[in-house]
């Protein structure tokens, strides 16, 4: 099956109250093990590059992947960029093959936010290609994307439809208390999403698509064991997945997940090691790492997005 835009998948999952993952990937088994647990729960899937995997992996490389993927499952299968930080980056990513593509302006003045997403979404749009664009700020870490703890900033709702209709943006994500990376809180400081600004911009945009970043709702079985076989990790507290699914029974048709992964894939590995240390088959030591990988997407499609059955 070719790849598709996102646009069908987000008009569907609107409707239906429930949500597209949004994994990123940056190797062979990271895509493999997203695509089988998609695979085996029947549920459409967005594969996002950033612009960081763009450069470890290569575009090609990446594009080519993806694209087999879709072949091998038959499933509808996005690929996007995630966090673009400039023009540039989201033509290329057009011209090489990618579905969708986000511009990430959220750092610029409104004005200026406003005018790079307008430019992006022209050139996209007559190539066939979705845009996503971004209001506010997440605190966190993801590649060049650095926002410090309280420097974050919420989404204005008296600001988005000002935004989408000068822009002409396919989706919007959004701030109501997500964070980038895995280390999100303080110790005993508990996560709050505002669904008041997410209700607020649900009556200003009826019917669109909004995204959430930053919305890993980390395993802490796989932090433990991570702990216990090798390297050390503070307490990470995700966003209770509950929450999570509530937003996704409401406008939020996105949720990107990167940290989970990450975090699972590492753990096996460690764990793999740690009982094996003279292993140097990679088959070996990946197999585990995939594996771990499609259980997260697995339980993320079950539990928090509600997509199952929904390909």
């Amino acid at each position: 099956m070719p790849l598709v835009t996102t646009k069908e998948m987000f008009k569907k999952a609107y409707e239906g109250g429930y949500a597209i993952g949004a994994f990123n990937v940056n190797n062979m088994e990271i895509i493999q093990g997203i695509t089988r647990a998609a695979k085996k729960l029947n549920a459409p899937v967005i594969l996002q590059c950033s612009s960081g995997a763009r450069k470890y992996a290569s575009h090609d490389y990446l594009v080519a992947m993806v694209k087999a993927a879709a072949d091998e499952t038959g499933l509808p299968i996005a690929l996007h960029l995630d966090h673009g930080p400039d023009f540039e980056t989201c033509k290329a990513c057009v011209d090489g093959g990618f579905t969708s593509v986000m511009i990430d302006g959220s750092s610029h003045p409104y004005e200026e936010n406003i005018a790079l997403t307008k430019k992006v979404v022209e050139y996209a749009h007559a190539h066939g290609v979705v845009v996503e664009g971004e209001l506010g700020t997440l605190a966190g870490i993801e590649d060049d994307v650095v926002v410090e703890s309280g420097n974050e900033s919420y989404t204005k709702p008296e600001q988005v439809e000002d935004f989408v209709t000068r822009t002409g943006v396919d989706s919007l994500a959004i701030a109501i208390g997500t964070s980038h990376g895995a280390y999100k809180f303080k110790p005993g400081q508990k996560p709050q999403l505002r669904f008041d600004i997410l209700e607020e911009v649900e009556k200003r945009l009826p019917g669109f698509p909004i995204v959430l970043h930053g919305a890993s709702s980390v395993n802490q079985d796989h932090i433990k064991m991570i702990n216990e076989f090798g390297g050390e990790m503070p307490d990470a507290i995700g966003i209770p997945e509950d929450m999570l699914r509530k937003a996704s029974s409401m406008a939020v048709c996105k949720i990107n997940v990167d940290s989970d992964i990450r975090i699972a894939m590492t753990a096996a590995l460690r764990k793999h090691f740690a009982e094996n240390p003279k292993d140097f088959d990679p088959r070996k030591y990946l197999t585990p790492a995939r594996d771990a990988i499609e259980a997260v997407v697995a339980h993320k499609i079950e539990t928090v997005l509600g997509c199952k059955d929904k390909a």
